[in-house]
């Protein structure tokens, strides 16, 4: 039978200190923040780019126009989503429960992308959506790999 350590008493925890406009500026610098402009600019990029290698590998137009559309259904959603972000943070609101409701609005919107297109595309290739929509979504994991680390000072 395995024991469990015991939780640290709160004494033995040190003490929270808010930190001065310096330090946070400092702290800013340590660790830059990403816009989500450039994720969704990413995003349309790999949809441009897999869309046109998808139509250049299988010479069928259907399949480039396919990874598109499924890129696409990934990416407006999400420069919905960044638009709507970026204008409660500019009317000096918070995120706060906005940021639940315009996730909501995003997946929404993205499952509503992805019913209609059988009726967009023509001859739609479900593994050109599928690899178009799965391309987009990486786009999140590549920005905070090439996210730069924190600098030191």
């Amino acid at each position: 039978m395995t024991t469990r350590p015991a939780p640290p008493d709160a004494e033995d925890e040190p003490p929270i200190t808010p930190l001065n406009a310096e330090q946070a500026r400092q702290l800013r610098e340590r660790h830059p923040s990403v816009s989500p402009w450039w994720v969704v600019s990413g995003q349309f990029a790999v949809a441009l780019v897999a869309a046109l290698a998808a139509w250049a590998w299988t010479g069928r137009h259907n399949v480039g126009w396919s990874v598109a559309y499924g890129a696409l259904a990934v990416a407006v959603p999400a420069g919905v989503f960044a638009r709507a972000l970026a204008r409660r943070t500019a009317r000096g609101g918070g995120v706060g429960a906005g940021l639940l409701a315009w996730e909501l609005v995003k997946i929404g919107l993205t499952v509503a992308l992805l019913a209609a297109a059988p009726r967009v595309v023509a001859q739609l290739d479900w593994l050109g959506l599928l690899a178009g929509v799965v391309l987009a979504t990486k786009v999140y994991w590549v920005a905070l790999a090439v996210w730069r680390a924190p600098r030191a000072n």
